[in-house]
């Protein structure tokens, strides 16, 4: 993973041969509530009481806290909820056209127990997104906040939000139950295509409330390890995708995998499809390799991208899939982990940087 000392207000800019700066549209941005206060006004009658938002929480504590230092809204708001701030702290400096903003604080919401809270709490955010961030800048575009608990209210949330011209895809959190393939969650696909929403998986659950272990082992001993291994949450989500018929049943379906790395990707695939050629008989739906399907409905985000020291690795890496056309550059903005724009990927040509940098992410959200 790549940080920088360079401070986000640099004039420092991702530049061309041209020295033009290359066009960035940041597909994971994370804005903040204020408080739980934010979503009262948004809230069914029967859920304002609570007057709070609540979740199955983290499990770990990172030593070294969740959000960057000099984020610090002026404004005294908490980290990522002044959406001018963010503007003038990372849209501007970068040169992006847009940010995919991506709710940091209600897309745990799947992991608490009462499924019509955690429906409300979606429902309330995503108005409070569309009345309140939208609007501030046209280089805003949201996804939405599903609860995963019941998929058919899903659906409901995804026909009443989808139609919005700012909402560009549904966000869910990658701590489940199950895995996504699965049966269970097919009304949340059909709605994600009838709108033409990619459907983006987002850590940040994992083993907390109702969840699963965050490993296939358990629940390890700290945020370290945590962190380390949320790759195993998407390889089995993106194996039981294909397994389970997704992309057969649902042909028009994009699915995201956002701050989960890269670069086990390959050997995922190799293995899958070495396994596929002896066993095909158990999933008789699938008329391709399954490296194919991941290839045509599947794109992941670069943040945190496995840079190795050594750059001629990370090219044999790119070469080992399809990373020009599957990657979307994101920033993870604000967390600790942040990765600045004009310092990755530094090494690749102009032409794959204007894919993974802005045109993959322009024709996925459709945007002009």
């Amino acid at each position: 993973m790549t940080t920088t000392s360079v401070p986000l207000g640099s004039t420092a800019s991702n530049k061309s041969d041209k020295s033009e700066p290359l066009p960035i549209i940041d597909c994971d941005v994370h804005n903040q509530l204020r408080g739980s206060q934010d979503l009262l006004p948004y809230l069914d009658p029967i859920w304002k009481q609570e007057a709070g938002l609540r979740g199955g929480g983290l499990p770990y504590i990172s030593p070294i806290g969740s959000k960057r230092k000099d984020a610090d809204p002026p404004s005294g708001l908490p980290v990522g909820s002044d959406p001018h701030y963010m503007i003038e702290h990372l849209l501007d400096p970068f040169h992006m056209d847009y940010a995919i903003l991506c709710s940091d604080s209600t897309i745990g919401v799947s992991a608490f127990a009462d499924a019509n809270y955690a429906a409300a709490i979606c429902r309330a955010y995503n108005d409070y997104l569309i009345a309140e961030w939208l609007p501030v800048t046209p280089r805003f575009k949201g996804l939405m906040c599903i609860a995963t608990q019941d998929p058919l209210e899903a659906a409901r949330e995804i026909d009443r939000i989808g139609p919005h011209p700012d909402i560009v895809g549904v966000s869910v959190i990658g701590g489940s139950r199950m895995p996504y393939g699965q049966r269970f969650f097919h009304p949340i696909y059909e709605a994600c295509v009838r709108h033409g929403l990619p459907y983006v998986i987002h850590p940040g659950s994992e083993g907390s409330g109702i969840f699963n272990p965050p490993t296939a082992v358990g629940y390890v001993s700290n945020y370290l390890q945590w962190h380390t291994c949320l790759p195993q949450t998407y390889m089995a989500h993106l194996v039981s995708f294909v397994c389970d018929g997704v992309f057969e049943k649902f042909p028009g379906l994009k699915v995201v995998l956002s701050e989960g790395g890269v670069s086990w990707l390959p050997p995922l695939l190799w293995r899958l499809d070495k396994n596929y050629k002896g066993l095909r008989a158990s999933v008789p739906w699938l008329k391709r390799l399954p490296s194919e399907y991941v290839r045509d409905h599947c794109l992941l985000t670069t943040q945190p991208i496995e840079e190795p020291d050594n750059p001629k690795h990370l090219a044999m890496m790119f070469e080992m899939f399809d990373a020009e056309n599957m990657l979307l550059f994101s920033s993870d903005y604000p967390h600790w982990d942040f990765d600045d724009p004009t310092k990755v990927l530094q090494r690749l040509p102009l032409e794959k940087k204007r894919k993974i940098f802005a045109e993959n992410a322009r024709a996925l959200f459709g945007l002009h």
